[in-house]
Parts: structure tokens; C-alpha cells; sequence
């Protein structure tokens, strides 16, 4: 099937604990434009848990695709006959939720005789931007905090990406979560330890920086959260709640004091002049005030996705398939089969 200016791509997300489908048209500017999404987010039913518990989001993910897919086409303002592709996300993330949204997708094409399109979930966190009211121009640095993953990459284009240093141990994201849990915060723990951290002093505890100093562009958080056990643990059994505002700030700045100058040695390293950030952390706000603040020293510029759109979601598995078709870079299928890749290096997608 050749790709038409104006195609549609219906896309899938199911990688973890967001339900995501939506629906973007391929420009002729080749930058793809949104037009419908809708977004079924899980974390009332793991709260509970404390965590994401697999097989109840698989079968989450079974009762809101189908759903979420006719809400998202019609905030679209299109029918299923409009659709030229279906694309889904092939991994990495849960086997089972990856399953199911691979399945309905393929499913789906294969009922509309359109062919599907298999996207890697960290290239579409690294190309969301693109959805944004400031959308970058290539090439660029990319900062990817998402998960397990915390990544530095030189990205030529879609498809043309050099890896420049990431984590040997605990992400950034992790460092967020496992900091909050041992301070007794809710799920998802990220975003509690930054409400919490608005509450205290940064520079309270001089909590180390891992790898800060060394000339790589690798990234360590283990180290981190040991030290935030530690601290707690000489806090005795009831630290006020001062002290535990005052830690939540101090982790929260070490991991954005890491992400903030490994970004400026990137930066330095390749000689460009555009950033950009992608991935759910991104959406912190005291990593974006300081990259910001850094990106005007230096006279770069800085890109985020929308804020809607740094969590998972649909449009930027659509926006991916788009933008990899029109790059030449895969050919849609009709042989509706299918595989996951739980574990998938981007270098290989």
C-alpha cells in the first residue's frame, strides 16, 4: 500500500498502565497532525497494590480498547472506513498488555483489510514533540526519561539514532518511584515525591550525584536510592513531616541535577543547538525550569511534548507509525500476524 499525503493512522498503545488510542493524518510538510485521541489511565486500580499488577492491566487493557477506539475516532471526526493503517505497540513493556493491544489491532486491520504498523514505544516517547506547538527540527540531543529507561541520544532523523550514554542500573524514573515508596508515598510514586518535594528545602540533604563528575554521558540512580534509605533510616520510625518534605526535595534535585548536566555535556559533546526531552519525566517541573534556565545561557533550544502527551499514550504511537512510513523506513503489513518484543533495544527497531 503506497502512503498518501493526507493518510490516517489509528493507533494503539497498551505498553504498561495507560490504555491510549488515537488518530493522526500524515502531512504533506511531513510532520503528521493529531486529530482525535482518547486516554484510559489505570492508576486508580493499581493504587491499591502499590504498583502496576500485569495481569489485572492485560485485562483492563481488554475492556477499554474498543472503546477508547470509537471515542478517539470520533473526537476525529472520522468513520473506521477512513483509516489506512492500524499501527500498535510491539513492545517493550508487559507481554500481556502488549498482547492485547497488538491483537485488537490487528484484528481490527484485518476486518478493514488495512495493514498494520508495529511501533517501538521509546521512538514514539522520543518523537511526541513533534505533536507539540513548538515541534523541533532535526537534528537534535534527546533526553528519553521514561520508566526504566534514561537515555542520551543524537537523533539525525527518524530512524538515525546514536547513542550517547544511558543508565547502567536505576532510571531516572525508577529513582522517582523507588525514592517515593521508601517515603511512603502513593502510586504512581513520581509525581507524589514532587508535590512532596514543593514542600521542602533542595538543599537539605547532600544526597550524592552519581557518575555526575565522570567524562561519559552514562547515568547511575542506585546509589540514590540507597542513600535516601539511609537518610530515612537515621530519621528514626517517625520523621516529621518537614524531614520527609525536605528528603522528597533533595532527591528530587539530585536526579534533576544529573539529567540537567549530562544534558549540558551532550549538548557540548555534539555541538548542537536543540534539545529535546521526552518520556514521563519530562513533565517535572523542576527539570524543565532548570533546562530551560540552562538552554537560555547557552542560547539552545529546549522541546517538550505536550504535558498531555509525556505519559503514555496513543498519538505518539500513530505520530511514530506516520512519521517511519514516510521515511521509508517500513513497509505496512498485511499478513496479520503478529509478535511482542517485551525486551527491545531501539537500536534495533
Amino acid at each position: 500500500m503506497t502512503l498518501t499525503a493526507s493518510a490516517l493512522i489509528l493507533g494503539f498503545e497498551s505498553s504498561c498502565d495507560e490504555t491510549g488510542v488515537a488518530v493522526v493524518r500524515c502531512g504533506s510538510a511531513g510532520v503528521p497532525r493529531l486529530l482525535g485521541q482518547a486516554l484510559h489511565s489505570q492508576i486508580q486500580m493499581h493504587q491499591a497494590y502499590g504498583g502496576v499488577v500485569p495481569e489485572l492491566a492485560s485485562r483492563d487493557h481488554v475492556r477499554r480498547a474498543i472503546p477508547l477506539a470509537r471515542e478517539a475516532l470520533r473526537a476525529a471526526g472520522v468513520g473506521l472506513k477512513d483509516v489506512d493503517a492500524v499501527a500498535y505497540t510491539q513492545g517493550p513493556g508487559l507481554a500481556g498488555a502488549l498482547l492485547v493491544g497488538a491483537g485488537v489491532a490487528t484484528a481490527l486491520a484485518a476486518a478493514l483489510d488495512r495493514p498494520t504498523l508495529a511501533v517501538h514505544h521509546l521512538e514514539g516517547h522520543l518523537l511526541s514533540p513533534f505533536l507539540s506547538a513548538d515541534p523541533p527540527q532535526f537534528p537534535f540531543v534527546a533526553l528519553l526519561v521514561s520508566g526504566g529507561h534514561t537515555q542520551l541520544m543524537r537523533v539525525d532523523g527518524v530512524g538515525a539514532y546514536e547513542m550517547l550514554g544511558e543508565t547502567i542500573d536505576d532510571a531516572a524514573g525508577e529513582a522517582f518511584d523507588k525514592s517515593a515508596k521508601l517515603l511512603g508515598l502513593g502510586y504512581p510514586g513520581g509525581p507524589a515525591l514532587a508535590r512532596l518535594a514543593e514542600e521542602g528545602r533542595p538543599d537539605a540533604y547532600g544526597l550524592p550525584r552519581p557518575l555526575l563528575h565522570q567524562p561519559n554521558l552514562d547515568f547511575s540512580f542506585a546509589g540514590l536510592k540507597t542513600a535516601v534509605m539511609t537518610t530515612l533510616q537515621k530519621m528514626g520510625a517517625d520523621p516529621s513531616d518537614a524531614a520527609r518534605a525536605d528528603l522528597a526535595a533533595s532527591a528530587q534535585a539530585a536526579i534533576v541535577d544529573v539529567l540537567v548536566q549530562k544534558s549540558i555535556k551532550a549538548m557540548k559533546a555534539t555541538g548542537l543547538n536543540r534539545l529535546v526531552v521526552a518520556g514521563g519525566v519530562s513533565a517535572n517541573r523542576m527539570l524543565r525550569a532548570q533546562l530551560d534556565a540552562a538552554a537560555a545561557r547557552r542560547q539552545w533550544r529546549v522541546h517538550y511534548p505536550e504535558l498531555a502527551l509525556c505519559t503514555d499514550n496513543g498519538a505518539m504511537i500513530a505520530l511514530a507509525a506516520a512519521m517511519r512510513w514516510q521515511a521509508g523506513l517500513v513497509q505496512p503489513s498485511r499478513a496479520y500476524s503478529f509478535e511482542v518484543r517485551p525486551r527491545w533495544e531501539l537500536a534495533e527497531a
